[in-house]
């Protein structure tokens, strides 16, 4: 039996997520994120729609995806607790602040109030994993990780989408100032 020469069909799966990924933030950020559906993250992304429901059963499962390769993982930065936090809250002021993230963010957070399945997906693909960082990395109990997470995620998210724009670095050193209060 002669082995094959030929490549599997198609783009690899990384590769087309990168490129669904960038669609995706690219079309939340200039149609909002109701604006952002399937068809139009399919035709920014340049493939057909059926292939973004082959991987993800809804929008909501493709945001959360894009919001988890977007965020990456928490750079844990200072050499004290409270350069941690610190450099935490402005490590995702940041993330939020860039195009297409926070809505994106925000318009999950809506959608998963009335769903369920959605919200469990959020909970368990997107909100877990950096609870369980958080709370290995502070060593403070889950209830507090999910306050710290409700403060600091709400209110930037709250900013966002009220003046449609990120909270400025003066508003966050005060956000970080009470954060670091409660977390001392």
């Amino acid at each position: 039996m002669r082995a094959s020469t030929s490549s599997a069909a198609g783009r690899p799966r990384s590769d087309l997520n990168a490129t669904v990924f960038a669609a995706t933030l690219r079309s939340v950020h200039e149609l909002g994120y109701a604006g952002a559906t399937m068809d139009r993250i399919a035709v920014a992304a340049g493939v057909a729609k059926t292939t973004l429901y082959r991987r993800w059963p809804s929008k909501g499962a493709l945001i959360i995806d894009c919001l988890i390769d977007a965020f990456g993982r928490i750079p844990f930065e200072g050499v004290d607790r409270d350069e941690v936090l610190s450099s935490g809250i402005r490590w995702l002021a940041d993330k939020i602040g860039e195009p297409g993230v926070g809505a994106a963010l925000a318009g999950v957070f809506s959608d998963a109030v009335n769903d369920p399945a959605l919200r469990a997906i959020l909970a368990s693909r997107l909100q877990a994993p950096y609870r369980l960082a958080l709370q290995a990395e502070l060593g403070e109990p889950p209830h507090r990780i999910r306050l710290l997470m409700d403060v600091v995620t709400g209110t930037l998210i709250h900013r966002m989408g009220m003046t449609g724009e990120p909270m400025a670095d003066a508003d966050v050193a005060a956000l970080i100032e009470m954060v670091l209060r409660t977390f001392r």
